[in-house]
Formats: C-alpha cells, structure tokens, sequence
C-alpha cells in the first residue's frame, strides 16, 4: 500500500509525478470504459451520448487533481458507463424510450415553405437551415430541396428532389 502511494499520492498534496501517474492511470481506464461503452457513445453523439463525455469527462478529472478518492471515481466511472450501455440496449430495441431519451427528428422545411412553428420547437433560425442546406446539399436553390430535418443529435439533413 505504501508503493502505491508513493506512486499515486494521496489527496489533494500530489508532486507532479504523482500528478502524471493518475493522468496516465485515468488515460488507461477511459480507454477501457470507452471500449466498455461501445462505440455508440462517440459515434452518434446524441443528447444521452454527450452526457457520458460530460460526466467522465468531470469524474474522471477529480482522480487526477486528488479532489476525489480513487477507487470511488472507477467504481462511479463503471457505473455511468453500464447504465449508458444498458440505456443503448433498451434505446435498440425500443422506440418509445428512443424518443423520451434521444428525441425526435424536427421537420424544418417542406413543400416549398419553411415550418416556422417547427423552426421555434427546435430553436433555429431560417439562416441556420440555410448553412445546413448550402453545407450538405451546396446550393442555395430552395427548388432542389425536398425537406429538411434536424435531427435528434441537433445535425441538419437534407433530402434533395
């Protein structure tokens, strides 16, 4: 025990190899609970995927810096990525819960005419359905575009004619 806090350090008094020592101790671990995780949680990036990022993200830095105990932050570390991983098992296999936890696709433009009640819900402008539209499609000719969506990781799509 005496080894390991000589290499870790313990609470909030870390010298800089110690500092390096949980950074690459954190390094290892986030490599493993992403591969834990599955790829789902840095591919898709909807609203449950960045809350993950988020939270390790800020769990994971308190092992770093001392503010936390070790073994507390894995064990809570693990735990998020589980729940994120079973919450993507029920999301696969049912659409109610995908809707509730990830929302749903917005209709943004169709038949011609911008949905304004739609561009409210999903708080954008007509200048960002634009930037979509000129980004995905490069055109500015509303006649080439059939419909445009925001989807439920907040991107722009747009289905051409």
């Amino acid at each position: 025990m005496d080894t390991l806090h000589a290499i870790f350090g313990q609470g909030k008094d870390l010298g800089i190899l110690q500092m390096c020592d949980r950074g690459i101790a954190v390094f290892i671990l986030s490599l493993v609970l992403i591969r834990i995780s599955g790829r789902r949680s840095f591919a898709l990036r909807t609203p449950l995927d960045n809350i993950i990022v988020i939270l390790l993200g800020a769990v994971l830095s308190r092992a770093v810096v001392g503010a936390s105990p070790f073994v507390p932050v894995v064990v809570t570390c693990l735990s998020i990525v589980l729940l994120h991983r079973a919450f993507g098992w029920l999301i696969a296999r049912g659409y109610r819960l995908t809707r509730w936890m990830e929302g749903e696709k917005i209709l943004l433009y169709a038949e011609g005419q911008f949905l304004d009640d739609h561009l409210r819900r999903a708080l954008v402008s007509r200048e960002d359905v634009m930037q979509g539209i000129r980004k995905t499609a490069l055109t500015e000719d509303l006649k080439q575009i059939e419909r445009v969506y925001m989807e439920q990781n907040g991107g722009i799509t747009v289905v051409r004619k």
